[in-house]
């Protein structure tokens, strides 16, 4: 497939996942018009202008996710559209102003925006594991969880889960548009993303990986849904050019206890402060797992959870975040 002279969109253009997808979109020859927050903020661009093929083909734009019509110029043009934007903060007293409607509200938006551009034939949207179950849920252990699950929005509004709130509202948001409106709409649902970064700052899911290296004296009794960040800038693009891609996509690459991580690090970083105890007691094995096969289809064959970890511990090192 040639993509020479393709344009696409790609919204949040300075974040984890985005930079990600910014650097093999730029890599596959298209054109990329990125939006960013703030154009003069060099922690949220600089690494962006560096990427192999910026120079030529890489675009940057100011746009407010609640403004309406803020980017019908930008994806003016486009073929397609990467839907990364949305805010991921840990803590916050105002949940409908700094998570939930930038969410909802600015997804509405773009879509409305795809709308009135024709050349738009695919809308890529990154929504999460935590709309199709929600953390702690209870699975029957011959049950393999897949795009055909959904979490109840009404249990992450009742236990102020916020960010879980603001992702599958936005994806409900977004498909009842999508179907009224005839966008070909595909949802990417990665889990705990995790993996090399590429801006200087560092975000909520990798933090997670640096505070257990920093002497921590326990570490917590969770299972989560680990996928390396490349995998999942991967899928996005295969969800744009694949024509048969459709629907939801689950994007985890390894369902297992966090100790599963320490342990890796152990091995290849023994003079490491690791935690040594688990919160609640012996840590277990999960006794379902997370469908691959729609991200299989994608092309998508996932990373092994120990290389994600070693190049995210060198990434760390570079950045001046650990000295291990």
């Amino acid at each position: 497939m040639s993509r020479e002279g393709k344009a696409v969109c790609v919204t949040g253009g300075s974040g984890y996942i985005a930079s990600w997808l910014l650097k093999l979109l730029l890599q596959r020859g298209y054109t990329v018009k990125a939006t960013v927050r703030d154009l003069d903020d060099p922690k949220k661009i600089e690494h962006l202008r560096v990427l192999d093929g910026a120079k030529e083909r890489l675009h940057l734009f100011k746009a407010n996710l609640l403004e309406e019509g803020a980017f019908d110029a930008v994806i003016d043009g486009c073929e397609g559209v990467f839907h990364t934007a949305s805010p991921v903060i840990r803590s916050t007293n105002d949940p409908q102003t700094e998570i939930l409607e930038p969410a909802i509200k600015g997804t509405l938006n773009i879509l409305k925006s795809c709308v009135k551009v024709p050349s738009v034939k695919r809308v890529v949207l990154t929504s999460s594991i935590l709309t199709v179950m929600r953390k702690g849920q209870l699975v029957a252990p011959d049950v393999v969880v897949d795009e055909t699950w959904f979490a109840d929005p009404a249990f992450y509004q009742e236990n102020k889960h916020w960010y879980a709130l603001s992702k599958t509202l936005a994806e409900d948001t977004a498909w009842k548009f999508a179907k009224e409106n005839g966008i070909d709409l595909v949802t990417t649902h990665p889990g705990w993303v995790i993996g090399p970064l590429l801006q200087p700052t560092i975000n909520l899911t990798v933090e997670m990986v640096l505070n257990h290296m920093k002497g921590m004296e326990r570490f917590p009794d969770d299972i989560d849904k680990f996928v390396d960040v490349r995998d999942v800038a991967n899928a996005h693009i295969q969800a744009f050019e694949k024509a048969s891609a459709s629907g939801r996509y689950c994007l985890v690459g390894k369902h297992g206890h966090i100790s599963e991580i320490l342990k890796i690090v152990h091995e290849h970083y023994p003079t490491s402060c690791l935690p040594e105890r688990c919160e609640e007691g012996k840590p277990f094995v999960p006794e379902y797992e997370i469908s691959k096969e729609k991200a299989k289809a994608l092309g998508i064959i996932f990373t092994p959870l120990e290389v994600t970890v070693k190049d995210t511990i060198e990434s760390l090192k570079e950045k001046g975040y650990l000295t291990v």
